[in-house]
Parts: C-alpha cells; sequence; structure tokens
C-alpha cells in the first residue's frame, strides 16, 4: 500500500502526520475539524502552509460556516509540528532590543538534518527596535535559505516575529503595487523590507517560511534568542558565526530576552 500523509488543519493539534490513527485522533469528533491525505510529503507541506491545495475536497466533520476574514492567515505551528516537517536545513531567526527602542540585536540557529550545525548573532544597533532586530534576523536567515537552495537542500524558515513575516510575505506585495506606499502612514523599515522582498521573491517557491511563539520551548528559537542577547551584550556590529563548541545546554542558560 502506497504511503499516505495527512495534513490537519483544523484539529486537536493541527499538523502532518503519517498513518491514519494518527490523523484520526485528532479529527475523530473534533467539531469543524479539516484534514486531507497527501501521496508526498512536499505535497502536504505545501498544503499545510496554506500555497497549495489541489481541487480533491478537503474532508470536513462539520458544515457549519466560519466567518470569512479579508486577512490571509499566519498559521502558528507547535514544537510538534516543527519537528514533524522533514526538510534538509532549517533556520530559525529571533531579534532583541533592550528597551524598545534601545539597544538590539539579532541571531540565527541553523539545523541540517535536525541537528544543530551553526550558530550567528549580530548586527549590533545600540538605537535600534524590536521590529527592526526581528527584521535582520529574518533577512539573514533568507540569505542563509539562498545559500542552502543553491546547494541543492530544502529548507524551512521559522520565526517568532508575525511583524516581520507578514511584512514580506504578505504585504509587501501590496505596498510595492502602490509604489511602496500604505494607507494611513509611512511604512516603517522600508529600505530593509525592499531588500527582504526581492530575494524572497527570488527563492519564495523553494522554501517555507513558517510562524513560531517564543519562549515556549522550541529549541531552535531558544537558540536564536540567546545569539540575540550576545549580539547585544558584545555589541557585535557584524553578523558573525559563533565559533565556540555548540553546547546546547550551556547555550540555552545565557541570557534570554
Amino acid at each position: 500500500m502506497a504511503k499516505k500523509y495527512y495534513v490537519v488543519w483544523e484539529g486537536r493539534t493541527p499538523g502532518i502526520f503519517t498513518d491514519w490513527d494518527s490523523c484520526k485522533k485528532q479529527v475523530d469528533k473534533f467539531q469543524g475539524a479539516k484534514y486531507k491525505s497527501f501521496t508526498t510529503r512536499g505535497e502536504a507541506e505545501a498544503a499545510f502552509s496554506g500555497k497549495s491545495v489541489s481541487s480533491t475536497k478537503i474532508n470536513k466533520t462539520s458544515s457549519t460556516p466560519k466567518p470569512k476574514s479579508s486577512k490571509p492567515s499566519l498559521p502558528t505551528l507547535s514544537n510538534e509540528q516543527v519537528n514533524k516537517i522533514g526538510v534538509d536545513t532549517m533556520i530559525f531567526s529571533d531579534g532583541a532590543c533592550n528597551p524598545n527602542p534601545g539597544e538590539a540585536g539579532s541571531g540565527i540557529s541553523i539545523y541540517r538534518n535536525k541537528q544543530i550545525s551553526e550558530l550567528w548573532y549580530g548586527l549590533y544597533n545600540p538605537n535600534g527596535t524590536n521590529n527592526t532586530a526581528e527584521l535582520n534576523a529574518l533577512y539573514q536567515a533568507f540569505i542563509v535559505s539562498k545559500e542552502e537552495i543553491d546547494a541543492g537542500r530544502t529548507v524551512a524558515v521559522f520565526c517568532d516575529s508575525k511583524y516581520s513575516i507578514q511584512c514580506v510575505t504578505q504585504w509587501a506585495v501590496g505596498w510595492k503595487k502602490k509604489g511602496w506606499k500604505k494607507t494611513g502612514g509611512e511604512i516603517k523599515n522600508l529600505e530593509l523590507i525592499q531588500e527582504m522582498f526581492a530575494l524572497h521573491q527570488s527563492i519564495k517557491d523553494k522554501f517555507e517560511v513558517f510562524h513560531v511563539n517564543g519562549h515556549v520551548g522550541i529549541e531552535g528559537n531558544e537558540l536564536a534568542d540567546r545569539m540575540s542577547l550576545l549580539a547585544i551584550s558584545s555589541a557585535e556590529k557584524e553578523f558573525c558565526l559563533y565559533k565556540e563548541e555548540i553546547d546546547i545546554a550551556k547555550v540555552l542558560s545565557m541570557r534570554s530576552g
């Protein structure tokens, strides 16, 4: 029997499951459950992230209509869902600012084949903001993503800033059409967003960007957080590779944001 992958959009625990029994536990007797099977992991991951769902009918346990939203959704992945994503390279980004505005820094953690590979930190700004720090970190994650893609690896990026993700992957599309303007005021961090948008557009069909919550025990996010604080404490303006041996427990014991 051919292997199937089950995507659960609405259920007890949304995510991608590799057997029906696990999927059934999430949707059985769950009001409004939405799920569907796919023949390849790639199709399942694309569908779960909202990029592509085939015309095949999605299974629903209830026909109760939900209110429509004019804003694109941005699902938040749990630690379990992050671990289920099967890509060669996983990159986590985070930014910090203390106070806000104030001293800011950015960090990323890179996993290859589910094992921590590299930590990076820097881009210190004595007069930064949390949003700028988060954008800078995500930009560095995009840069690494392109390098990984060019090397033939599959990639997923994880960021705990909805603002940063939506700026680049959603809102910038409309802003550009309007001549990089928005109704009701200026676009803050515009130059940085334009650079990020151009890079994202060039690789958007070859990788995924996911939102995760910060400080909920997702290891990659926690490590990126510690790097962003290290950027502040070291006042490192360049974006530097963490050259010490990566002792996860030691890094996690560092000051958190």
